[in-house]
């Protein structure tokens, strides 16, 4: 069974209802990345990840430091993602299911839509 997911103008067929989303912060020039359940039509952040801290990323409640990530599992449910395609991290995101990856957003413009497509 495959989710579909809006990512701008793009519709994409995942593999699962999970995905994950990699990128670079803007400021601090850090990796983060964190982990989506499609539910429905909401999207759920089942996990975060953070290889340091500084201006606004700031580990999450209950985090552990595992293989020099901070990890934690934050409750948030959202109805879609608002990516601001800024160009200041030399790469956009690279959103993942599992079997294949996108990158998005990777030159500036504007923001990018993801969302749930609809049933």
């Amino acid at each position: 069974m495959t989710t579909c997911l809006m990512a701008g103008a793009m519709v994409l067929a995942l593999s699962n209802p999970g995905f994950s989303l990699h990128w670079t912060h803007s400021v601090e020039k850090v990796e983060w990345a964190e982990d989506w359940a499609v539910e429905g039509t909401t999207l759920r952040l089942t996990r975060a990840r953070v290889k340091g801290s500084g201006a606004g990323m700031e580990p999450g409640e209950g985090a552990v430091l595992q293989g020099g990530w901070w990890v934690w599992s934050p409750d948030l449910s959202v109805p879609s993602l608002l990516l601001a395609a800024s160009g200041a991290t030399g790469a956009g995101w690279q959103l993942c299911d599992g079997a294949l990856c996108h990158e998005l957003g990777a030159n500036p413009g504007e923001a990018l839509l993801i969302a749930p497509c609809a049933p």
